[in-house]
């Protein structure tokens, strides 16, 4: 029976998120300890536990038939990698940042600095794109202390709420790109593995419609309703139901989560009344 073949990260802040959404998607996993691969009970799927830097290399070997990673690691390893769907988690950013006493106007002030980084693709590549040339200090983690020990005036890394570089006493001064968790897949799958990637992905994208939108009931009086409506931003029209109060009517719709906040504002002014908002696990277009 053929199988997809799909890389996570072994740990750290992907690997949570990235079985989290899998489940989502009705794939049932059963993790033993310390297996490098399991494969999943439901679906033919298999899973492969890897180290985030691996990932690319494993895809552009067509080892795995696709992957979830970090989109800068793509970037960083420089692969042909294409990627078929964003996920909408782990969200951060590739920045520079210097010590919060140094003066900065702009990134022609890094010209000739010592950069410590864990990303020197990225680094080299964006200071070239402006025509600046730095020494770069490769380290892998903890790349924050360099500037405090006198290993460098720079660093480039990760940054998601930057309260590491404020206990660093560094500031964030370049943001090089922004980056979220990614679906890739390997140059070389096979036309079976994706048909199976097709269904995965059908799956995934019902869960993150679900994830970013709200499910809004509301009760409006009858004269209010074409104004209400026209405030609902729904999938194509709301459902009005009548209520057992004569005049009154009861609205379900679609609200999406990035502007949830500023529709409830404006239902409320136009005049509706108990609104009742509700998740929605999945959602199939």
């Amino acid at each position: 029976m053929n199988k997809l073949k799909i890389a996570v990260q072994k740990s750290g802040r992907l690997h949570n998120d990235s079985l989290q959404l899998l489940k989502e998607c009705g794939i049932a996993i059963d993790n033993g300890r310390d297996q490098l691969k399991v494969t999943a009970t439901n679906f033919p799927l298999e899973i492969y536990y890897l180290r985030n830097g691996d990932i690319p290399q494993y895809l552009k070997d067509g080892v795995v038939d696709c992957a979830i990673i970090g989109e800068n690691v793509l970037v960083e390893k420089a692969c042909d990698i294409s990627i078929v769907e964003k996920l909408g988690f782990s969200k951060c950013r590739v920045s520079l940042a210097i010590p919060k006493t140094d003066a900065y106007a702009n990134v022609a002030d890094l010209q000739g600095k010592r950069i410590a980084t864990s990303y020197p693709v990225t680094t080299t590549n964006y200071l070239a794109s402006k025509g600046v040339s730095a020494e770069l200090h490769m380290i892998n983690g903890s790349v924050e202390i360099a500037p405090n020990i006198g290993l460098a005036d720079a660093i480039c890394d990760i940054v998601s709420s930057g309260s590491t570089l404020f206990k660093n006493n560094l500031k964030e001064v370049e943001v090089m790109m922004k980056s979220e968790a990614v679906l890739a897949v390997s140059p070389s799958i096979l036309a079976p593995q994706a048909a199976l990637l097709n269904k995965l992905q059908f799956r995934i994208q019902a869960v993150l419609k679900g994830r970013a939108s709200r499910y809004v009931l509301l009760n409006a009086p009858n004269e209010k309703l074409a104004e209400i409506v026209s405030i609902l931003p729904g999938m194509k029209s709301p459902t009005i139901l009548p209520l057992a109060e004569e005049g009154w009517s009861s609205i379900h719709s679609v609200v999406h989560q990035e502007v949830f906040w500023e529709v409830i504002d404006q239902l409320k002014v136009a005049g509706a009344e108990g609104i009742l908002v509700c998740p929605i696990e999945k959602m199939v277009l």
